[in-house]
């Protein structure tokens, strides 16, 4: 089968097409041939040697896809031939919460994953896809969408009604953003883009700030929200914003990390900023595949349909690596591999 093929640290200039051999099926083994597979930051992170936890051999990268089932091992029941599935990011994490056992290996990484024309994973690892989404919709959920669905109601709790701040508009930020207003939250969304920040008052952001216009960022969230701020932060700045978040959040509030776009090497954080505000800081690492299934009846309910910047055939993934790499892109990349 035709497979792309990738040393992490070797960059995006790396990626090469090979054909490689068919997995052969386990007992609780399913093949899956993919229609659509859809990148993260991660997957930037991988091509540049900026991930841990791997080693120097080549994998297939991407962790989300979605396609048709072809092929049952034996003892499958989860899933029949000709089921429209999604693979979930950690397929040891089933239920409950994370412990560091379910935290190991997740596909494109530890695991080969979905830039290929078939994914082999235990049935366990595979959810029923959306049933009115298109491929590039549904191959956008298993990393972004669901770690935007536990940092809102999972780890955040939020009800209709709270506020919530999201920093920037990358994939995930743009899932919390069309989560919250499904939801009937209040967001309020960060971007030095005013292009950007057009296009989320679009999809239902009630406040926008500039942070390039404003460097006191955190100031404008406190009058956007009346000096109170808001119930929930997800926070991806790192040591350049953690500081601000945990100014812009509410007395009793808490901020979610999801990510560090500047990195964590020095952090400035006094304990007072927590202690005296009651506020609670947590980190999370996608979701597990309970999270999957309940954000795929929140879509099939709702109606939402997640914001695809662009879609790119099998023979180009590599141009949709440099899409996403360049900053540009405003919703998911994502690669058809029909």
């Amino acid at each position: 089968m035709k497979a792309y093929r990738l040393v992490p640290g070797a960059g995006i200039a790396g990626l090469r097409q090979e054909q490689v051999p068919e997995r052969p099926l386990g007992a609780f083994d399913v093949r899956v041939a993919l229609h659509a597979a859809a990148l993260n930051a991660r997957d930037l992170a991988i091509a540049r040697g900026q991930y841990g936890g791997l080693t120097g051999d080549a994998i297939t990268p991407l962790s989300d896809g979605v396609g048709t089932v072809v092929a049952v091992g034996p003892s499958v029941t989860r899933v029949a031939v000709g089921d429209h599935v999604i693979a979930t990011f950690w397929p040891d994490w089933i239920d409950g919460e994370g412990t560091r056992e379910s935290q190991v290996r997740s596909f494109g990484a530890q695991l080969d994953g979905t830039l290929a024309e078939q994914l082999v994973a235990p049935e366990t690892a595979l959810v029923h896809a959306p049933a009115r989404l298109s491929d590039a919709g549904a191959a956008s959920i298993a990393c972004a969408g669901v770690t935007a669905w536990n940092a809102l109601f999972v780890q955040g709790g939020l009800r209709p009604g709270a506020s919530v701040l999201i920093l920037g508009t990358g994939s995930v930020a743009t899932w919390a953003l069309q989560l919250a207003k499904a939801a009937g939250l209040h967001a309020i969304v960060t971007s030095s883009s005013n292009g950007k920040l057009a296009e989320a008052e679009r999809l239902g952001a009630r406040g926008v700030v500039n942070y390039a216009e404003h460097a006191e960022w955190q100031d404008e969230v406190l009058r956007l929200t009346g000096g109170e701020g808001v119930d929930l932060v997800l926070e991806v700045g790192g040591q350049d914003t953690l500081a601000r978040s945990l100014a812009a959040v509410r007395f009793g509030g808490r901020v979610v990390v999801i990510g560090g776009v500047s990195g964590w090497g020095d952090v400035k954080l006094s304990p007072g900023a927590l202690v005296g505000g009651k506020k609670t800081l947590g980190g999370l690492m996608v979701g597990s595949r309970r999270m999957t299934e309940d954000l795929v009846r929140f879509i099939d309910t709702t109606g939402l349909t997640p914001v695809v910047d662009s879609v790119f055939p099998y023979a180009e993934a590599t141009n949709a690596y440099e899409r996403l790499a360049s900053g540009s892109a405003f919703g998911k990349v994502v690669v058809s591999l029909k």
